[in-house]
């Protein structure tokens, strides 16, 4: 039983590492879209402001 539950502890905390990286890069990639995205607007024009729906 004790080799069954150290075993066990290796899977899981192997699975829960890999879902922090995981969820690291991918919240590092939307950032780095959202900042090149951000830095790359031009000014919109005054007359662009007719155009919201809100």
């Amino acid at each position: 039983m004790s080799k069954l539950r150290r075993l066990m502890n290796r899977l899981s905390h192997g699975a829960l590492s890999s879902v922090a990286a995981l969820a690291l890069t991918v919240t590092a990639t939307n950032m780095n879209r959202c900042c090149w995205f951000i830095f790359g607007q031009d000014k919109l024009p005054d007359n662009a402001k007719k155009l919201r729906k809100f």
